[in-house]
């Protein structure tokens, strides 16, 4: 396997493992623009250029379709999608569906023709077809997926039109809509496009060499799409590994609500990726953890990174949970055993944090050999959930003194109580300073992306703390941290803890030794 560096783009070059092909929509507003656009649709790896006829802003049939297919220097797909099926197209139909004719006559390699205008389109070609190309029958859904009995309809009415290529897009209202299309895609007779739009489809754009897709969408910049959700062609063949994707990758991923922000599988298919282990780790945007267990049950969903706001909610939806999660009330790390399929969950958010924690405590003060550095310290940890719970129960297990604060004072004592701590309202916490050298540590999402301006405590009360920690690790340095290492307080980021609960996670994930120096390094970039 040889390594390729290519623009700064750190790529594994080794043979590819499935046929599923990468498609680069281009869409512009003039053909010299779509020109422009080719060589670098090839340079990024896609095996092929969706040509948008309809973003075109001036068009002239005949010279305009023969210069982009000549000048194209990969296989084309043509696409001239009208209003009415979500495109930008709001002229006469007879001319549209004479444009896509014209390619198919000129070289196109694809031409995609709606399931709705299939019947006029065929009967214009008087039962010739030229040569090469192959047509798409295509049907977009952009208000929900129908169940597999209507989609498994909806194949054979395309199937039936005469289509060279089948292609459905529906739009995920829940991430569990995506396993009706993989149940599609993976039963199907002839070839198959089958995605799911939106951010709770993303899987599917990814996955589908997994289940035997025909081709993916990936754009060659992130933002500029043809359709809600499509990733890069970069991340698909750097992030994503999609070139070695099989039918026996197993699938990980995070658990979250909101997902996007987390660097889990940037960290974990690196890891993979290194050592040659077949696996593949996605952000899964879920709304109820035991709908998404009950639908992806099969042992292919091996191993998931719980985080805010599903770490409660995990705990119960598990078969069986490690002692020490029980205790502490949460879960972040599920393993599907192999064995019988059932799920076990365990916590090693506890062990990242504190370990950090200890750390940046040990540099500040002598600790005595077998002792913890936060051994009698007092240890405010804002946040009653998951991860709040997970620094309570570790902080205490060193002997620590805890105090939570929360915005809802209830939650705040019902945690405190469970495990012999003071419990204070998250307003109270500015005014709270019993003693200098204490420690703090923020559990919420306060001051993560896109709400960076936001803090847990005001500045002013942050003089009576010796170290601070927060769990936002998007950005590195949140509000919070620098309003902190302003105070003269020694800081510990949430990366530190990101790395340390990854650590235990890999290892379930994949039975081998963590990579901890590639981890370090990964994160080291960000």
């Amino acid at each position: 396997m040889e390594l390729v560096v290519d623009s700064g783009v750190r790529r594994m070059e080794g043979a590819r493992k499935n046929p599923t092909l990468i498609c680069a929509p281009i869409m512009a507003d003039t053909v010299d623009q779509m020109l422009n656009l080719m060589p670098k649709a090839k340079a990024s790896g896609a095996d092929l250029v969706e040509i948008r006829l309809d973003s075109l802003k001036s068009f002239n049939h005949r010279p305009d379709i023969s210069t982009l297919i000549q000048h194209c220097p990969l296989p084309t797909l043509f696409t001239y999608r009208p209003v009415w099926e979500g495109g930008m197209y709001d002229g006469d139909e007879t001319s549209r569906l004479a444009a896509l004719h014209l390619a198919m006559e000129l070289g196109a390699d694809h031409i995609d023709v709606e399931l709705k205008a299939i019947h006029e389109f065929n009967s214009s070609l008087n039962g010739i077809r030229p040569g090469k190309c192959q047509v798409i029958v295509s049907s977009h859904n952009y208000h929900n997926t129908p169940s597999v009995e209507e989609l498994g309809d909806l194949v054979a009415r395309i199937q039936a039109s005469g289509a060279d290529i089948v292609k459905i897009a529906t739009t995920a209202l829940d991430i569990i809509d995506v396993a009706r299309i993989f149940q599609i895609t993976v039963h199907s007779q002839v070839p198959i496009i089958a995605m799911v739009m939106g951010e709770k489809g993303l899987m599917s754009r990814i996955l589908c060499p997994k289940f035997g897709g025909y081709l993916t969408f990936g754009t060659l910049e992130a933002g500029k799409v043809s359709a809600p959700g499509q990733p890069t062609i970069q991340d698909l063949l750097d992030l994503y590994n999609f070139r070695q994707l099989g039918p026996d990758t197993r699938i990980f991923g995070i658990i979250g609500k909101p997902v996007s922000h987390s660097k889990a599988p940037l960290l974990y298919n690196e890891a993979f990726k290194s050592v040659g282990f077949n696996g593949v780790y996605v952000h899964l945007l879920v709304d109820d953890i035991a709908t998404f267990f009950q639908t992806y049950s099969s042992l292919d969903f091996a191993g998931f990174s719980c985080t805010i706001p599903h770490k409660e909610d995990a705990l119960r939806t598990c078969d069986e949970v490690d002692p020490v999660a029980k205790s502490i009330g949460a879960v972040n790390c599920i393993i599907r055993r192999p064995t019988d399929g059932k799920l076990f969950g365990c916590n090693t958010d506890y062990v990242g944090a504190i370990s950090a924690i200890e750390d940046g405590l040990r540099g500040l003060h002598h600790t005595p050999v077998g002792s913890s550095p936060l051994a009698g310290k007092l240890f405010v940890v804002i946040g009653a959930g998951g991860a709040g719970k997970a620094l309570a129960y570790g902080a205490k297990e060193k002997g620590a003194r805890v105090v939570i604060a929360n915005r809802t004072y209830g939650r705040a004592k019902e945690l405190a109580d469970s495990i012999g701590a003071q419990a204070l309202s998250l307003a109270e916490l500015n005014s709270f300073h019993p003693e200098k050298g204490m420690i703090l540590a923020n559990t919420t999402s306060i001051g993560m992306q896109p709400k960076v301006d936001e803090t847990p405590v005001a500045k002013e009360a942050l003089q009576y703390y010796s170290l601070v920690f927060d769990a936002v690790y998007t950005p590195k340095i949140t509000r919070l941290l620098r309003e902190a290492e302003e105070c003269g307080s020694k800081i510990v980021t949430g990366v530190e803890m990101f790395i340390g609960q990854a650590y235990e996670q890999y290892e379930r994930f994949t039975g081998l030794p963590a990579p901890k120096e590639l981890f370090k390094s990964i994160m080291a970039a960000y």
